[in-house]
């Protein structure tokens, strides 16, 4: 037993080693660096709060407000759209069609993601296939602007990139809700939008919540999208740092970068702190707890 339990604790080593190692470490000098302060090319160790005042107290906050509504709006849509597919897939489809569905959502990340950002800039551009097939229809008798190089097609972007990472946590806590309690709601005269309501939406959120991490994770620290599919001169906080970089103000893009790792925690530890990892997990999963 004794044995068993210390090549446990040497296999749960490895993992734990190679997050402290590659996730931790860096993280932390992150936090170090944010501190020091710039001398010309260079940075001076320090223990200076200057970093941070200049960015909560200038521009870039603005930016970043920005790029808080913008990762909202983005979220809120993909899950209008996962939850659905989710639940139709989980609940109605056959396993074996539900297994097919979910690999197709996977293919695309075969393909480089900066080259599927790209694509969208001859969907959306005066000469792609949109407008051509909007004027060709007669809704629109020229080529319509705003459809790239905007707020739309920012949005557009991100919906494409992170909609699939919500359905997975979705569809895994929706599978995981025992058939049983619709159909004792039923039995007891429930209406389908009532079992839904009162049994179905509230045992799936921690799936939900997880979805939302997924997406507003990546929304949030975006960099490539407001480049591509923003244009010049559209800031959100992820071109924002990588901007700072250009101009080797360390120290700076570390006190960005910084607060919005703290924000991504503090969402990570609020899921923590609501749902209980297993419900998350459902069926799907079996965790002993010793």
């Amino acid at each position: 037993m004794r044995l068993k339990l210390l090549a446990r604790r040497l296999l749960l080593s490895l993992p734990v080693a190679f997050v402290i190692l590659l996730l931790v470490l860096p993280l932390g000098f992150m936090v170090v660096v944010s501190f020091w302060k710039r001398a010309l090319l260079k940075m001076v160790p320090a223990f200076e709060l200057s970093n941070y005042l200049e960015f909560l107290t200038g521009t870039r906050l603005s930016v970043l407000g920005r790029s808080f509504l913008v990762s909202i709006e983005a979220t809120t849509i993909c899950l209008v759209i996962a939850y659905p597919i989710a639940y139709y897939l989980a609940r109605h489809a056959r396993p074996s069609a539900a297994r097919l569905v979910m690999l197709l959502f996977t293919i695309p990340f075969l393909v480089n993601y900066v080259i599927r950002v790209f694509s969208w800039t001859y969907l959306l551009g005066r000469t792609g296939l949109i407008n051509k097939s909007l004027i060709e229809i007669g809704i629109v008798s020229g080529p319509v602007d705003w459809l790239l190089y905007s707020d739309f097609a920012v949005l557009v972007g991100m919906i494409s990139s992170y909609m699939p990472f919500m359905i997975f946590p979705l569809w895994i806590s929706l599978a995981g809700i025992d058939h049983r309690l619709g159909e004792a709601s039923s039995m007891l005269g429930a209406r389908p939008w009532t079992t839904f309501r009162y049994v179905t939406l509230p045992l799936s959120m921690p799936g939900v919540f997880a979805a939302i991490i997924f997406a507003f994770v990546g929304c949030f620290g975006e960099s490539a999208v407001p480049i591509i599919l923003g244009g010049v001169g559209y800031q959100l906080i992820g071109n924002e740092i990588t901007s700072t970089l250009d101009v080797l103000n360390y120290p700076l893009a570390a006190a960005m970068s910084s607060v919005v790792t703290a924000a991504m925690l503090a969402l990570l530890a609020l899921w923590y702190v609501a749902f209980d990892l297993r419900s998350f997990l459902g069926k799907i999963l079996s965790w002993r707890m010793q």
